[in-house]
C-alpha cells in the first residue's frame, strides 16, 4: 500500500481525527524534519511499553505509585473518585484540589455492560478507610450519577464523609473538557451525599 494512504489510515483511527484531519497531519509528517517524525513515533511507540497502572490509585502513569501519589505536599486525607485518567488533568487544571486520586477506569453501564466488577471499587474501599473524605467527580451524567451513588453507599459504613462536586460543571459534559472556572466552582461548591 502506498505509505501516505496508509499513514492517513492509521491516523484517522484516532479518535476526533477524520480523514481530512489525518491527510493534514500526513502531509505535515512528510514535510517535517526527519527527527521530528522519528521523535513523534518513539514517544507513539514508548507508550505501549511505558507506562502502568498505579498501584495505590490506579491512574496510567510512567511509575508506580504515581507522582500524585508520592507528593508528600498533598493532602493524603482527601481521596477525589474520577472515572478516567485525563479527568485528573481537567481538574489538576482548576488549581483547587491538593488531595490524591483514584481511577475508576469507567462508570456503572448496565446497558454497557459495564458493572460494579469492571471498576476499581475494591481498591477505593481499602484506601477511603484512611480517608476523611472522598470527592466523587464522576461525570454529571447518568451513568456518573449512578456510579456516585453507588459509591456513596459503598462507602457509606466507613463514616467517611463523602460529597459530590457541585454545580458548575454543565449536565452532560465529560470533565476532562470542563473549563478551569467551572472545575474550580465545582471543587469549591461540593455537597455531602
Amino acid at each position: 500500500m502506498d505509505p501516505i494512504r496508509r499513514c492517513v489510515l492509521a491516523l484517522s483511527r484516532l479518535p476526533g481525527i477524520g480523514e481530512k484531519s489525518a491527510q493534514r497531519l500526513t502531509w505535515w509528517l512528510v514535510r517535517a524534519p526527519s527527527e521530528t517524525v522519528v521523535e513523534i513515533a518513539a514517544a507513539v511507540v514508548e507508550l505501549q511499553s511505558g507506562v502502568v497502572e498505579c498501584e495505590v490509585c490506579c491512574n496510567i502513569a510512567g511509575a508506580s505509585p504515581c507522582a500524585v501519589c508520592t507528593d508528600a505536599r498533598r493532602d493524603s486525607a482527601t481521596i477525589c473518585v474520577v472515572e478516567r485518567p485525563p479527568d485528573i488533568a481537567a481538574i489538576e487544571r482548576s488549581g483547587e484540589y491538593r488531595g490524591l486520586y483514584h481511577v475508576l477506569h469507567g462508570a456503572l453501564s448496565p446497558l454497557d455492560g459495564v458493572g460494579p466488577d469492571d471498576l476499581r471499587l475494591r481498591q477505593l474501599v481499602a484506601r477511603a478507610s484512611d480517608a476523611t473524605e472522598v470527592i466523587l467527580a464522576t461525570d454529571p451524567d447518568v451513568e456518573g450519577d449512578t456510579t456516585a451513588l453507588y459509591v456513596a453507599r459503598l462507602l457509606g459504613h466507613l463514616g467517611v464523609k463523602v460529597s459530590r462536586l457541585a454545580h458548575g460543571i454543565a449536565v452532560g459534559t465529560e470533565i476532562e473538557y470542563a473549563d478551569r472556572v467551572s472545575l474550580m466552582r465545582a471543587l469549591e461548591n461540593r455537597r455531602e451525599i
